[in-house]
């Protein structure tokens, strides 16, 4: 213990500090991030395209007839199965701006779902 102390120390020679302990040769460390520069990180660069208003507003006009056409025919057969399908993809196309088909692909969808739960009972 006493020789590792005696190393660690400064030692003055000639009137200029000296280390003992550097390098440090008892020991099996890594200290490369302390001594070594900086590396510069590259980004690529890709091209960004802004999405344009039309364009958002033609994929929302398009799911929301989708899900229009879902709810309608939710109504009819596999409720259970197109009915939420019909809400799900009613909600996408309200958030993507076409807010009124939205709003009647989710309000079929919900409509359907329910219908089936309340009125098969009355089948069996």
């Amino acid at each position: 213990m006493d020789q590792k102390r005696r190393n660690t120390e400064m030692k003055v020679i000639e009137g200029k500090r000296h280390r003992v302990d550097f390098p440090r040769k008892d020991h099996r460390e890594e200290f490369s991030a302390e001594v070594a520069s900086p590396v510069q990180t590259y980004e690529r660069k890709e091209e960004v395209r802004e999405a344009s208003p039309e364009a958002d507003l033609s994929t929302g006009r398009t799911v929301g007839y989708v899900g229009l056409v879902l709810g309608i025919i939710s109504l009819f057969m596999w409720s259970v199965i197109l009915g939420p399908i019909a809400a799900v993809v009613g909600y996408y196309a309200y958030n993507k701006g076409s807010r009124t088909m939205g709003a009647w692909a989710i309000g079929l969808g919900v409509l359907a779902t329910l219908s089936y739960f309340i009125l098969i009972p009355f089948v069996r």
